[in-house]
């Protein structure tokens, strides 16, 4: 039974439900971004290189010819692969600019604790500082 009980502590933990909760807007996020680059992205850019449609670039393979039926020609879908490569570089670079995000916003969380947890000096140490700098201010 504590392993059923460990299961349901981790499933209902934040942890978890965020992480299910980040796949499934991710996995939205894949789809606006292929969107982006197959819909506005890569169709100015064929337009500007000659109308080519980046889905219809291909190398075709010699079909063979196998006496009864003939096997059609393989393709190898190179403009596929080039959109798909441009979606990536999309969404690696807005994961980049996320993940950087939240650093900084880390990073200025802890410098704020670590302002807050400053120790605030005793009277002793204020008065030895004080005979310390005048000390220095005499020589």
């Amino acid at each position: 039974m504590t392993f059923l009980k460990d299961f349901k502590d981790f499933a209902v933990k934040g942890n978890a439900v965020d992480m299910a909760v980040g796949v499934i807007i991710g996995a939205a996020f894949g789809k606006i971004v292929s969107s982006i680059v197959d819909d506005l992205i890569m169709p100015p850019i064929g337009w500007l290189i000659g109308g080519v449609n980046f889905k219809d670039l291909k190398v075709n393979l010699p079909s063979v010819d196998l006496g009864v039926e003939k096997m059609a020609p393989a393709t190898i879908n190179y403009g596929n692969f080039l959109e798909t490569l441009l979606d990536f570089v999309i969404v690696a670079f807005c994961v980049f600019m996320l993940v950087k995000a939240v650093n900084q916003i880390y990073r200025k969380k802890d410098v704020t604790i670590s302002k807050l947890t400053t120790p605030i000096p005793t009277k002793e140490e204020e008065l030895l500082s004080e005979i310390r700098d005048l000390l220095k201010n005499n020589r």
